[in-house]
C-alpha cells in the first residue's frame, strides 16, 4: 500500500484515519476539504478541484493518503490512482455521535478549519444540507455505491472496516 483513499460518511473518521495511515506509511496526507473550500466556505468548481487534486498527487510520487470525498466533482479520479481503498463503514449511531461532539467542540472553541472558515450552529444543524442529513443519506447509499464503484477498478484493494476496533487493527498491521 502506497496510495490510499479513505472513504466514509461524515463522522466515520476519514480525516483522522487518513492522517494516521499517512504517518504510518511515511507519505503525505492530502485533505480534500482544504483543497475544495476557500474563504467563506466558497467551494471551487469540479475542474479546479480536479486540477488541485492532480497537482497534490503528482507532488507525492512516492505515495499519498487522501480522505476521499467529492466523488460528485472528482468522479473516479482517486479510485483510479489509489492502490487501496479504505472504506470506513461504521454504524450510523457512532458517526452521528462523533459529528455531534466534534461540531459542538469546533463551535465552542471557534476552531478554524480551512482558510478562515469556522462551523456555525446554523450551518451545522439548521442548514438544508447539514452534516447530519448528509451522513444519513450517504449511509443509506454507500452499501451499494461504494462496492460497485470499487469493482470498476480491478487492481484496487478494498479494506472494508465496520467498527472502530477494525480500524485500529487495520492501522496496527499497516507498516
Amino acid at each position: 500500500m502506497r496510495r490510499a483513499a479513505v472513504i466514509g460518511i461524515s463522522g466515520s473518521g476519514k480525516t483522522t484515519t487518513a492522517r494516521r495511515l499517512a504517518a504510518r506509511l511515511s507519505v503525505p496526507f492530502i485533505e480534500l476539504d482544504e483543497l475544495n473550500h476557500g474563504p467563506d466556505w466558497v467551494e471551487v468548481g469540479a475542474d479546479e478541484l480536479r486540477a488541485r487534486v492532480e497537482c497534490a498527487l503528482a507532488a507525492a510520487p512516492e505515495g499519498w493518503v487522501a480522505d476521499a470525498t467529492y466523488t460528485s466533482k472528482l468522479g473516479d479520479l482517486l479510485y483510479e490512482r489509489a492502490d487501496t481503498l479504505v472504506w470506513l463503514d461504521l454504524p450510523l449511531s457512532v458517526c452521528l455521535r462523533r459529528i455531534w461532539r466534534r461540531t459542538w467542540r469546533r463551535i465552542i472553541r471557534r476552531e478554524e478549519l480551512w482558510h478562515g472558515n469556522r462551523e456555525t450552529i446554523r450551518g451545522a444543524f439548521l442548514a438544508r444540507e447539514s452534516l447530519f442529513r448528509g451522513a444519513v443519506r450517504a449511509h443509506r447509499r454507500n452499501p451499494t455505491v461504494i462496492p460497485a464503484r470499487a469493482a470498476r477498478h480491478p487492481g484496487l484493494h478494498l479494506a472494508h472496516l465496520r467498527s472502530p476496533a477494525e480500524v485500529e487493527r487495520f492501522l496496527e498491521r499497516t507498516v
